[in-house]
């Protein structure tokens, strides 16, 4: 099977033999670090929760797998990728229709927190900025709100000469000196 040859790392689901989600990440990480290939598979991740277990001798801290069979994968997905992880002890294969393995999207990451972005914004409340993204791009309003997880940002704009309020992602709007 030739797979096309992608460049960007992007997150992949490996179906493993039930209870083998351990063995199989140790595996592939033992495999990354023996063949140097860190820039072609950079990350392995087994979602977990922690829960409190309660029985008769009390309480315990206890990680519970939230996808049990499953382990996530961010890699670069070409033919030498696809055949390591294919044949790992303890995979069953790649999710996706037949054997051709489909990335998780960017929201499916996000949902899923597999991987914590950090958001960086260069802008406060008072600041105008332009919006780029969106019905208003190209627009310039003024920050009058920024939730407390800097992903949504309230800007009045002007539309028309009459002010209007809207709410945006942090990401589609820009200082004004960029």
């Amino acid at each position: 099977m030739s797979l096309p040859q992608e460049s960007t790392p992007l997150w992949y689901v490996i179906h493993t033999y039930t209870g083998y989600e351990n063995k199989v990440a140790a595996n592939i990480e033992k495999i990354v670090e023996n063949r140097g290939l860190e820039k072609l598979i950079l990350a392995v991740n087994i979602p977990v929760e922690k829960v409190i277990e309660k029985n008769d001798k009390g309480e315990k801290e206890i990680e519970r797998k939230l996808f049990p069979s499953y382990v996530l994968v961010k890699m670069v997905m070409n033919d030498e990728t696809w055949h390591i992880i294919r044949n790992t002890t303890g995979v069953t294969g790649f999710v996706g229709p037949g054997s051709r393995p489909v990335p998780l999207t960017e929201e499916e990451v996000e949902r899923m927190g597999v991987e914590v972005r950090t958001i960086e914004i260069k802008f406060a409340v008072g600041d105008s900025v332009r919006i780029v993204d969106g019905p208003l791009s190209g627009f310039i309003g003024l920050v009058e709100e920024i939730s407390e997880d800097l992903t949504k940002v309230k800007v009045s704009a002007s539309l028309f000469g009459r002010e209007t309020k809207v709410e945006l992602n942090s990401d589609q709007v820009r200082p004004l000196d960029e």
